[in-house]
């Protein structure tokens, strides 16, 4: 079952932050901390994250709230992970980075949040639509 999940919530993820970053919020990031992005992205790098990522979705929110049989576990849960995960990110960055933008914390961390918890839920739903829960 957790493969299915997996294979569920890793396209939803993708779409997802594929348009934050595409067509939302690239220029945000550009404009505030362009200085540090690379010409090109380390494409393996980014490919790996997604990857282990989604798995800490499935492994953290979606089962639980699955053997709970709460969407809302799944909201929830979802939106503390993507808020705890992207804050190591962005405090980190705070903390040792130069010139960080505190605005490129703040909405990381939402996006984090908001982010996590649709792809819990979506995830959830569908494996429940599916029969798969």
């Amino acid at each position: 079952m957790w493969l299915k999940l997996y294979l569920i919530a890793l396209p939803v993820f993708m779409a997802l932050d594929g348009l934050w970053l595409g067509v939302v919020a690239g220029r945000f990031y550009r404009d505030r901390i362009g200085w540090l992005l690379a010409d090109k992205p380390d494409w393996l790098a980014a490919g790996l994250f997604y990857l282990l990522f989604v798995a800490g979705i499935v492994f953290f929110v979606v089962q639980p709230a699955l053997d709970k049989a709460s969407w809302r576990h799944a909201l929830f849960a979802g939106a503390f992970f993507g808020l705890v995960t992207y804050a190591a990110y962005d405090l980190t960055n705070q903390a040792l980075t130069r010139d960080w933008p505190v605005l490129v914390t703040v909405v990381d961390l939402a996006w984090g949040a908001t982010l996590c918890a649709a792809v819990a839920v979506a995830t959830f739903a569908i494996a429940r639509k599916l029969g798969i829960a």
